[in-house]
């Protein structure tokens, strides 16, 4: 299937195109404001699916809506029926096309043109009136709150909420890509006369502010949202998209002592946190038990032992671990354990707690194996 998109280097048509080549597409036709005009008539001709994302949405003068909004797909229209090509044709406007001013006027106005083209040719039209679309790849500081929030808050520049209570309806641009190709598949999701991206999000303006703070102080703190809330597991993803080039890593804070290290590598609201610790040759660590609080040991490097004992019995249970077979080995409650470094290097070992650690209710008791 040859598939033309127009405005492909914009930010939905970039992530659209990328995942057309990932499912195998591989004549894809891509258009876009500084694409030799000439080629548009040769796509025309043989396109079997037409996505029409391009358009103009701030632009210097108001009569470029109507060039950019209109004109061009009055052009882009006129070139099919040239060619007589009623190949299925899928065109972005805005749930803006509602509104009363120059925007809205210029994206309606570029509807009817399509429904038209439709009874006039029998070709399947396919409209999509999108809210605010979010995610990787989208420019800062031009129409997007989101993009705008996440790159400004990661370099540390302010940001400006005029009304926190405003509230916004978004769209992850992966669930608008998954759309449009089932649309290429005759599985679009019709409600009347449009098209619409199934999972919608709405939110107040001030809690996107709130949760990209608290993304950016997550590094310090060593925790990660909950990943069960959609919204917040799409806007982080898209917040690590805008980071600095130079600002990918970020230190942990190493407890070290002669015994070797023990780090803290990321806490949970609800899952509890994970640790790193490394043991040096012939170091012996532990020797406590809990109440409630229950540990999973992977040793990744090295070798060693875990050894247990029910804290009212005599009975040692012994585990031998190795960074050669990787195995998970529980720490039950009730039991007094210890690990140890049997190896001539350093023993590494993945650690992962129910819950993180709270220095005023530890819930670690020292009691030798």
């Amino acid at each position: 299937m040859k598939i033309l998109v127009t405005g492909a280097k914009g930010f939905i048509g970039k992530n659209l195109v990328a995942e057309l080549k990932n499912r195998g597409h591989s004549d894809i036709f891509e258009f876009d404001m500084d694409s030799n005009q000439l080629l548009l008539y040769e796509y025309c001709s043989e396109a079997d699916f037409i996505f029409h994302l391009a358009g103009v949405n701030r632009p210097k003068v108001e009569s470029e809506f109507i060039e950019g909004n209109i004109g061009f797909t009055s052009k882009l229209l006129e070139i099919l029926k040239k060619y007589d090509n009623p190949c299925p044709i899928m065109i972005s406007s805005s749930i803006q096309a509602e509104q009363d001013n120059p925007y809205g006027r210029s994206k309606k106005a570029g509807e009817e043109l399509l429904f038209k083209y439709g009874r006039e040719t029998g070709a399947r039209v396919l409209i999509y009136r999108f809210p605010n679309v979010f995610g990787k790849w989208c420019k800062p500081n031009y129409n997007s709150v989101v993009a705008t929030f996440c790159h400004n808050i990661a370099r540390g520049l302010p940001i400006s909420v005029n009304d926190p209570e405003a509230i916004i309806k978004l769209v992850y641009i992966d669930d608008v890509v998954e759309e449009l190709i089932n649309a290429v598949n005759n599985n679009e999701n019709s409600v009347g006369d449009f098209c619409a991206v199934q999972m919608v999000h709405t939110v107040k303006v001030g809690e996107i502010a709130d949760l990209i703070n608290s993304f950016k102080k997550s590094r310090d703190d060593n925790t990660i949202p909950k990943m069960d809330n959609m919204f917040a597991k799409k806007l982080y993803s898209t917040y690590l998209s805008y980071l600095p080039e130079d600002q990918f890593s970020y230190g942990l804070k190493m407890n070290t002592d002669n015994r070797g290290s023990f780090t803290e590598f990321i806490k949970t609201p609800d899952r509890g946190q994970i640790s790193v610790n490394i043991s040096k040759h012939g170091v012996t660590k532990g020797n406590h038990w809990h109440h409630t609080k229950n540990e999973k040991f992977l040793v990744v490097s090295g070798k060693g032992v875990i050894r247990f004992r029910k804290i009212d019995s005599r009975e040692i249970i012994e585990y031998f671990v190795s960074g050669e077979k990787l195995e998970v080995v529980d720490i039950p409650i009730g039991y007094t354990h210890n690990i140890e470094n049997l190896g001539d290097t350093d023993m590494v070992t993945i650690m992962w707690a129910n819950e993180c650690f709270d220095p005023m209710k530890p819930d670690t008791y020292y009691l030798e194996v």
